[in-house]
């Protein structure tokens, strides 16, 4: 596993504040200046990309009271296709 996507849905209402937390608290967990990590928005969904040797298996969970179901976490492995 090379990649891990992360993604949470923000209570009514709580999108900013969610993106927030995953910049400031979900970011930082990456702590690893060998994963690059990217953060996505789509409407009240907040996702986050880390992509490297070593991405975390998993983010913290954001408060409760941010989210409108617990995040999902899914491990990839980055395919190389031969051009």
């Amino acid at each position: 596993m090379d990649t891990l996507m992360w993604e949470a849905k923000a209570a009514e209402g709580r999108g900013a504040e969610l993106l927030r937390w995953a910049l400031d608290e979900g970011v930082r967990a990456v702590a690893d200046p060998a994963v690059r990590t990217e953060v996505f928005v789509a409407g009240d969904r907040v996702v986050v990309i880390a992509v490297g040797e070593r991405p975390p298996r998993r983010l913290p969970d954001p408060p409760e009271e941010l989210v409108d179901r617990p995040p999902h976490a899914w491990p990839f492995t980055r395919v190389h296709l031969a051009t």
